[in-house]
């Protein structure tokens, strides 16, 4: 089974803004979804040269000199019961390996100790600026990928939020920025949104497991549009956290976190996302 699903997410900033808004979001984000031995472990965080990443996009051009993360996810309770059900102790565990060339990443998910290759996600972001999420085909992907891409477009202010999700501080309907003066955000926001960008998130899932395919389908097309929704809502709403940081002041956040999120796992409760 092979799954291509195009996320197309509007957002009332700019493409500058928005490396930075990502970076503090998910470091901040991290921090919510650990504790109690499940979570985010960091193993690496450096920069990285197009040569040691060697690794091209679909129109052949190399991927660029940028920022290495590698990840480990914990996840146990995170992850639907049918899989806890199937997976033998100590496998519920995902590695995230990340390849930032801003504007464009790669994200690789793989479970290298229990379906090694039988699975992967793949998240290929680009992030244009003074866009509504109207480009045919940004990825440049050929035709046979394209024919089976779908679009799914996400509108942070409208689009339905879950009870165990919704915060009302994190609602851009009702949020405003004091230091931008942006938001809250009306249900037509995007006619007079300035600056605006659009982040294009092409999500690629290889899975073998064929009794288990339709779950999983439903399952990965559910939980990433669940993430990329609250996620940037988030990113809106904590538009006064972030505005103003250089990325010295990122780097700095993410070496913190690591530490934070280490102590976390170890004497914290299991907190965060569930899967439904």
């Amino acid at each position: 089974m092979v799954l291509i699903k195009e996320f197309r997410i509007v957002l009332p900033m700019t493409v500058e803004e928005y490396q930075v808004a990502q970076l503090y979001s998910v470091a901040e984000a991290s921090k919510n979804e650990t504790g109690g031995g499940e979570g985010i472990e960091v193993i690496h965080n450096e920069p990285y040269t197009q040569e040691e990443c060697g690794q091209s996009m679909y129109d052949g051009t190399q991927i660029k000199d940028g920022q290495y993360t590698h990840k480990i996810f914990h996840l146990a309770s995170k992850v639907p019961a049918f899989i806890r059900w199937l997976a033998p102790k100590g496998s519920l565990e995902v590695h995230e390996k990340a390849w930032n060339a801003y504007p464009f990443c790669r994200t690789v998910v793989t479970n290298p100790d229990y379906m090694r290759e039988n699975f992967e996600i793949k998240i290929e972001s680009w992030h244009i600026a003074d866009d509504m999420g109207e480009l045919e085909n940004v990825h440049k992907l050929p035709p046979e990928l394209l024919a089976k891409r779908e679009v799914i477009r996400i509108d942070i202010a409208n689009d339905p939020v879950g009870n165990k999700d919704y915060k009302r501080e994190e609602d851009p309907k009702l949020f405003h920025s004091e230091k931008t003066g942006r938001g809250p955000l009306t249900n037509d926001w995007k006619k007079a949104a300035r600056p605006v960008m659009c982040a294009y998130k092409l999500v690629t899932v290889q899975f073998k497991w064929f009794l288990l395919q339709g779950r999983v389908e439903k399952f990965i097309q559910n939980g990433e549009r669940r993430i990329f929704t609250n996620f940037h809502r988030q990113v809106f709403c904590w538009i006064d956290k972030w505005y103003g940081l250089s990325m010295k002041d990122i780097r700095d956040i993410e070496d913190k976190t690591k530490h934070e999120l280490d102590k976390k796992r170890q004497d914290g409760e299991v907190c965060g996302t569930t899967a439904d």
